[in-house]
């Protein structure tokens, strides 16, 4: 799986109440919670993105309180993936549950510019910034998570686990 797009750089210690606003929490819909999704950071984020656009950040990325909404925003503004030099851990669950790819690399995140162009293999971790023709490596994601993201998420994954089971 290879995802490209354009880099939206962030800092370190996003918290999930940059990524949502806890103001929209009164829903679970992820077209409603992507209009929001990064608005307290840049208000035109929304509008700028395109589908496949990567978000780059710095270390402790999805801090905070443990909301599912944080990932879910992302994934529902067609985010393609998230890059930092490292996720708070519940955060990090929360996005392979929901199926949203993230992978971790600390020089991705110290050189890689906003609005450089990057293409990345989900299964190798090999990043590519195609604006500096350089090559970035990044942590593996373990076989049975890449299994959850293939899927789409856990629930997805476990209703094929389902299915399987009774058609065998």
């Amino acid at each position: 799986m290879s995802i490209r797009g354009k880099i939206w750089k962030f800092g370190n210690d996003v918290d999930t109440d940059v990524i949502i606003p806890a103001r929209y929490l009164n829903t679970s819909d992820p077209d409603e919670l992507a209009r929001h999704c990064m608005e307290d950071a840049d208000p035109e984020f929304i509008r700028k993105i395109h589908p496949g656009d990567i978000i780059l950040a710095g270390k402790n990325f999805g801090c905070g309180s443990s909301r599912e909404h944080a990932p879910i925003a992302i994934k529902g503004a067609r985010i393609g993936l998230v890059i930092a030099e490292s996720f708070a851990r519940i955060f990090y669950r929360n996005a392979f549950n929901i199926g949203l790819p993230i992978l971790e690399s600390a020089p991705a995140a110290a050189e890689i510019q906003g609005g450089d162009e990057v293409e990345v293999d989900i299964e190798t971790g090999a990043i590519i910034d195609h604006t500096t023709r350089k090559r970035y490596p990044a942590k593996a994601i373990a076989p049975f998570m890449r299994e959850l993201l293939a899927a789409g998420g856990l629930v997805p994954y476990v209703r094929r686990l389902q299915r399987q089971a009774i058609e065998s």
